[in-house]
């Protein structure tokens, strides 16, 4: 009897991890175990403070990639206030924050998921209703402003446009374009104003 102290857990869980798994003399204050409970998961996710400026605490996000069915919905909790310098994949440095984020679907859907696992995260920057969008690759800089060629009449024609909000893929048209309008992707230096276009689905 005299071999084994009993030790009281602070709070209700499972043991996430033993940090002693061998028996040995320890100190006041040495970590023995982990506790948590796998019901109350939250997110953390490290992305680049450039980035974490344009995030509010709110802000939907999207769990994909995690290992079970479909994707899981989450919200924008915190975006830590100080940031710090982890080195990329390709050994460069990068000024990275933490956010935490709170899972939106049901216990239910995600009861396979734990602690320390690793997931795919979306998170909604912006989002508008009738946005009206042009693709990034039609894009390009001219004199200090943003301009695509626009088909009209199977000519070429050199139109200044104002955007707004962009991703990868798209960008939000303020002005200078209007809906159902062609516009010529990834246009070469062979591609002026006034050229005539010939569709590549018409040869």
């Amino acid at each position: 009897d005299a071999c084994c102290v009993q030790l009281t857990s602070p709070t209700d869980g499972v043991v996430l991890s033993v940090s002693a798994i061998s028996e040995r003399p320890v100190t006041i204050g040495t970590p023995l175990v982990s506790i948590g409970d796998p019901a109350q998961l939250e997110l953390v996710a490290d992305i680049l403070s450039n980035d974490a400026v344009r995030l509010s605490p709110g802000a939907l996000a999207y769990v994909e990639r995690w290992g079970g069915e479909g994707v899981l919905d989450a919200r924008l909790s915190v975006v830590e206030p100080a940031g710090f310098t982890k080195l990329s994949a390709l050994g460069i440095e990068e000024q990275r924050v933490r956010v935490l984020l709170d899972f939106d679907s049901p216990k239910a859907a995600r009861a396979s998921l734990g602690h320390g696992f690793r997931t795919y995260l979306r998170i909604v920057e912006w989002q508008g209703d009738d946005v009206l969008r042009v693709p990034v690759s039609a894009l390009f800089r001219q004199d200090g402003k943003w301009a695509t060629y626009v088909v009209t009449a199977d000519v070429a024609v050199l139109t200044e446009i104002k955007i707004g909000h962009r991703s990868a893929d798209y960008a939000e048209v303020l002005s200078g374009l209007t809906g159902g309008e062609r516009v010529i992707t990834h246009p070469g230096d062979r591609v002026v104003n006034g050229v005539p276009i010939i569709n590549r689905d018409d040869l």
